[in-house]
């Protein structure tokens, strides 16, 4: 009987001195459950591969006309299916975006920014607690869109501190022009703030060099642009980098790259490298990082993506959007990054390329102003 006694007070106490922290867990759930409802879970938003067909209507042709530097927003209408068959309309805002694919001697639809306008049919649709979204337009072919989609796939598995993306099929109807346009593939990503929520970090925007950013996030970074054929980036100018920090001071921040159109492994036929690397086709690879003569700070690199090797094979061995000689050509593409990052003599003659003040690595790519 005493023994009996003796477990149920210990039982008592234990539960008494566990009640802070039971609280204090709860607390944490409470939030993270307040968080995910508030922004109308965006995980399940960008969670998954499965393709949303959305209906932008309204006067189309002004958005497309509007590529000038300071385009403005134009009323239109979203629309998609929920999963149940019925049809949710959204009003949105809807201008032109970017610089290089918002002008038409390069693209024939401009990338687009979606502002969603607060409503009970926002809230009833796929988009609940979404506030603006980059549509990525096809320029001159929608395949080129389903491989920049994957590229950002690619860079998901790298890590978490990167934009995630949905494909979707979009078609257009304009209310002063009943001539039917076919649907294409179009490109959600995920907003800024969110990315940056997400991983528990704030957006910053500052100057500084690539040495002063995360040594380990920005090998890796620099080694994934290496392997797609990327060298459309700089940090100097914020070209197609953003820079994520544990608050707004932004203390050795980390490098999130977007914008892939440009990268060798989607070979985009409008992609060019910037003249002063003096490479001959994006399919020519370049590693764009500064100066380590130490091979060894790639050791954990090269271990990652050994690692990932497999997932990122099967990226593009496993989807249905691609022709069997983009895939072939593609592993192919893949197969010569990894034959070089496992090849001690191959990764210090391309690793250390920035090393070689003669060579055109260190040339830094001016950012163009986008918006």
């Amino acid at each position: 009987m005493m023994k009996k006694l003796l477990s149920i007070s210990l039982y008592i106490l234990g539960n008494f001195y566990l009640l802070p922290f039971v609280g204090a867990a709860q607390a944490v759930v409470d939030s993270v459950t307040a968080a995910t409802q508030k922004t109308g879970d965006q995980k399940d938003f960008f969670g998954t591969d499965e393709v949303l067909e959305i209906i932008l209507s309204g006067n189309i042709k002004q958005v497309l006309n509007d590529r000038s530097v300071n385009s403005k927003f134009h009323p239109l209408q979203l629309s998609h299916q929920k999963t149940g068959g019925e049809k949710v309309t959204i009003p949105v805002e809807v201008k032109t975006r970017g610089h290089f694919r918002k002008m038409k001697t390069n693209c024939v639809y401009p990338p687009l920014l979606v502002n969603f306008s607060k409503s009970e049919a926002l809230n009833a649709s796929a988009f609940q607690g979404q506030d603006k979204l980059k549509l990525v337009m096809p320029c001159v072919g929608d395949e080129y869109v389903v491989r920049e989609w994957l590229v950002y796939k690619l860079y998901n598995l790298v890590t978490p501190n990167s934009f995630r993306a949905r494909l979707v099929k979009v078609k257009l109807e304009d209310s002063l022009n009943k001539k039917p346009v076919a649907p294409f593939y179009g490109l959600l990503l995920e907003d800024e703030k969110q990315m940056a929520k997400r991983n528990g970090l704030v957006s910053v925007e500052k100057k500084l060099i690539p040495e002063q950013t995360d040594e380990e996030a920005f090998i890796n970074m620099s080694v994934f642009q290496y392997m797609i054929g990327n060298t459309d980036w700089s940090i100097q100018y914020l070209q197609n980098i953003k820079l994520l920090a544990a608050d707004s001071n932004g203390l050795i921040p980390v490098p999130v790259p977007y914008d892939f159109d440009h990268a060798g492994l989607v070979n985009a036929p409008y992609a060019k490298p910037a003249e002063e690397l003096e490479l001959n086709a994006v399919r020519d690879r370049r590693y764009r990082g500064y100066c380590i003569k130490e091979m060894k700070a790639f050791d954990s690199a090269v271990v990652l993506f050994n690692r990932l090797k497999k997932d990122i094979y099967s990226t593009y061995s496993d989807c249905t959007l691609l022709d069997d000689k983009f895939i072939k050509s593609t592993l192919k593409y893949l197969d010569e990054f990894y034959s070089t990052i496992n090849n001690k003599t191959a990764l210090k003659k391309d690793f250390g390329y920035p090393c070689d003040n003669a060579g055109t690595s260190n040339v830094i790519i001016k950012g163009l102003k986008n918006n």
